[in-house]
């Protein structure tokens, strides 16, 4: 039977955090055909040896760790089915999450991803939905500094869209980008677009590709009555300076594909000079 939606996973050291994702899928799946793609970028935590418990769950092991991106993309051409689930090891998904962000998917035949509501473990909302980042994005995104003084200012609202955005009964809301956490995506929409870029190793590739999607005239859609629980950055602490660095690394590649275009943009140079600040110091506070 040809599975309805193919559940995309990339593990990296997730320990049972892994086991706790596809246990969710299970749950959340229960009544439909499904099959799931894990790809392990070479862990050294004896997580991928979880996939061989669910039986719906098909392991491609990696040598070495080829990046997110890259690996998302790996598993997509080894699936099948139209629906691509796209979730983190981190990840949990709520009962129902799937059927909520499918309805709305299949409601708008001009919608290429949907995400849900992701919660961190004690129920705080995340952030999940965004805006375009650029220059201010540092100091108002989810986790910049002036957002949490100064959260009612346009520019904190354009970069995090908070659950009243959603008004009048909508069951979602058109957003720039979702987090790659946990996002249903259509096959089609995903390989026209060549999938995720792989010079991106982490991060922003999902803002990457939510910006080529909607240049090809599709829209991102929010949907908070669907949630997921995400512990974020639980593979990347293992990790955690190479990870800070892919960070900045990615986010002046997103700028300067999308924002500041052409080699000789002098906005380049800015961005890589605050961007290597930042990234100093967030190396030097994390003190490992």
């Amino acid at each position: 039977m040809t599975p309805e939606i193919s559940v995309i996973v990339v593990n990296y050291n997730a320990g049972q955090d892994l086991a706790r994702a596809l246990r969710s899928v299970q749950a959340d799946l229960a009544n439909i055909a499904w099959e799931a793609v894990v790809v392990d970028n070479a862990s050294a935590d004896g997580s991928a040896s979880i996939v061989e418990t669910f039986p719906q769950a098909t392991l491609i092991r990696n040598a070495t760790n080829v990046g997110f991106g890259r690996a998302v993309n790996q598993a997509v051409a080894s699936s099948q089915a139209p629906l691509l689930l796209l979730l983190n090891p981190d990840c949990r998904l709520a009962v129902g999450a799937t059927a909520t962000l499918r309805a709305v998917l299949d409601a708008d035949p001009a919608c290429a991803v949907v995400g849900p509501r992701i919660l961190d473990p004690d129920g705080a909302v995340q952030g999940s939905a965004r805006g375009d980042p650029d220059m201010l994005t540092g100091l108002f995104g989810r986790t910049g500094a002036l957002r949490n003084l100064l959260p009612f200012l346009p520019v904190a609202r354009r970069n995090v869209v908070v659950e009243e955005a959603v008004r009048g009964g909508a069951s979602s809301v058109v957003v720039d980008w979702l987090s790659g956490a946990c996002l249903l995506v259509r096959r089609d929409a995903f390989l026209a677009a060549r999938g995720f870029d792989e010079r991106f190793f982490m991060y922003w590739e999902d803002a990457d590709l939510c910006r080529r999607l909607r240049g090809q005239g599709h829209s991102i859609r929010y949907v908070p009555g669907a949630t997921a629980v995400h512990k974020v950055g639980q593979s990347s602490r293992t990790a955690k300076r190479s990870s800070i660095r892919a960070f900045h690394q990615s986010a002046y590649l997103y700028y300067a594909t999308h924002v500041a275009p052409g080699a000789l943009n002098p906005r380049r140079l800015l961005a890589r000079a605050l961007l290597g600040a930042r990234c100093w110091w967030q190396l030097r506070a994390s003190g490992s």
